[in-house]
């Protein structure tokens, strides 16, 4: 269940105050209910690693779709959160992004896929179903199909919108990238192997990003606690997969970890200088077309 974020005083105790009367901060957390995002937040979750803030803290999460951690962030709402990299830079006042965290597309990402067969030309004027228009996956669609009619549903919704007749194709994201045949949908195109032949960039998908009102000790020690819970999945497969498995959509084991493994891959512990070039590039082309506002500065917190 979603929990609204607030947050207790921030004020420091003297030396001499009793520990009792140290106040403890809420400390909220959005990731999407996904299988990858649930590995890197396993050890978080299940308390295998704490955060070390500079004064007490307690660590809740809030698991909500990535169009409504967009529009949370928006609000200021989550200490820390996963959103699209597409929605940086709406809320590039409020967070910082953290070198940690992101889930990047290697030659593979959102797909478009329709009832029939089709050339992705065809797609002019369609009804096509897109998980919010906040979404990379969105932006991306933007720049690489012919102009559209967006239909905004939530994301586990768009299949079976397509196989039921009320849009014409839909922008796949998360473990429908797997799963679309069994719908007996068709891949028109694979927008992360588009991106990665135009730029041979690495596909910026999500992110994560922490609040810039927070004192530095406490965004360095929630990236750095992401960290160590990525380290710790890695370390710790077998649970984590189990743990992210429960996360996981209409998919078998196999298929969680396989899907899992995509995108917790070498550029989620540090998104290192590709990452920054390929939001770089993505905010450059975005902001070209249209599609975004303006290019935010890359404030990358770094752990």
């Amino acid at each position: 269940p979603s929990t609204k974020y607030s947050e207790c005083s921030t004020r420091r105790r003297s030396p001499s105050e009793p520990a009792a009367a140290r106040q403890v901060r809420r400390i909220t957390v959005g990731h999407s209910p996904d299988s990858d995002d649930a590995f890197m937040f396993f050890a978080l979750a299940t308390g295998r690693v704490k955060v070390d803030g500079p004064d007490p803290g307690s660590y809740e999460e809030v698991h909500d779709d990535i169009q409504s951690l967009n529009l949370r962030a928006r609000r200021g709402e989550l200490a820390m959160s996963q959103i699209s990299a597409a929605a940086y830079p709406s809320v590039a006042d409020r967070y910082r992004i953290t070198s940690c965290g992101s889930s990047m597309g290697l030659n593979y990402g959102p797909v478009v896929v329709a009832a029939a067969a089709a050339a992705p030309e065809s797609l002019r004027d369609a009804r096509l179903a897109v998980p919010g228009e906040q979404t990379t996956a969105y932006l991306l669609a933007r720049l690489y199909l012919p102009p559209f009619q967006a239909v905004s549903l939530p994301f586990d919704t768009v299949m079976d919108a397509v196989r039921s007749g009320d849009v014409d194709a839909a922008v796949v994201i998360h473990e429908g990238q797997l799963t679309f045949a069994d719908f007996g949908l068709h891949k028109l195109l694979d927008l992360g192997q588009a991106w990665h032949r135009d730029t041979s960039l690495p596909l910026p998908l999500g992110i994560n990003v922490v609040r810039r009102d927070l004192e530095a000790a406490w965004q360095h020690a929630l990236a750095a606690a992401l960290r160590r819970s990525i380290e710790y999945a890695h370390a710790h497969p077998e649970p984590a997969l189990a743990y992210a498995r429960s996360f996981a959509r209409g998919l078998d084991a196999e298929r969680s970890a396989a899907f899992t493994r995509l995108y917790v891959n070498e550029l989620t512990l540090d998104m290192g200088a590709s990452g920054v070039a390929a939001l770089r590039t993505l905010f450059e082309r975005g902001n070209a077309d249209g599609l975004i506002d303006h290019e935010p500065p890359l404030d990358v917190l770094r752990v």
